[in-house]
């Protein structure tokens, strides 16, 4: 018998072996082979190479500053009940960019694959808020989703202290989430 490779789906197995779908099947349940879920199926098949981040232990007092700080942004500010993405949002781009800093050299995420979204009030000059934060934190606009603007409803005085809007950052990556959220103090 052909050896297959250990990632491949149930139907990829079938065709590498020329057998139908129901005999893969029908001999894993005979040895008691565990199937993946759709979900795992579907992140070994976006993911070949295997997690497209590493946590890397601190070997710097640099490095563990900013470690903590990164978890600390995420514990404080992140969302934790997206199961599906690590997401933070603020209206300081500076705060922004040290949890960036954090997601690209302490957990290995590419910063191209990070993903922005913006939300303003109407009153504000949408193209000029915009130029500011892909400046500030030195993304590319087809990093963000569509500006989400706000209706102004009186006099608040959190609209004038928030004239530049709110950015939220997400990377899209369940595992990266789970053991970010494993590594809080909770």
């Amino acid at each position: 018998m052909q050896q297959t490779h250990s990632k491949h789906s149930m139907q990829e197995i079938a065709e590498v072996l020329k057998c139908s779908l129901h005999k893969v099947s029908y001999w894993m349940d005979q040895y008691n082979i565990e199937r993946r879920s759709i979900s795992e199926a579907n992140y070994v098949k976006y993911n070949p190479n295997g997690d497209p981040f590493k946590i890397r232990t601190p070997k710097t007092m640099k490095e563990a500053q900013l470690f903590g700080m990164g978890l600390g942004l995420y514990w404080g500010e992140g969302t934790k009940a997206s199961k599906n993405a690590v997401r933070l949002g603020n209206s300081d781009p500076a705060l922004l960019r040290e949890f960036m800093s954090f997601l690209t050299l302490m957990c290995g995420v590419n910063k191209g694959d990070m993903k922005f979204e913006l939300q303003i009030f109407e009153d504000v000059n949408q193209a000029e808020v915009e130029s500011l934060w892909l400046k500030a934190l030195d993304i590319n606009r087809k990093q963000m989703y569509k500006t989400r603007v706000t209706s102004t409803r009186g006099n608040g005085t959190y609209r004038k202290k928030n004239k530049n809007g709110v950015m939220a950052m997400y990377y899209g990556n369940t595992k990266l989430r789970n053991r970010l959220v494993d590594l809080l103090p909770m």
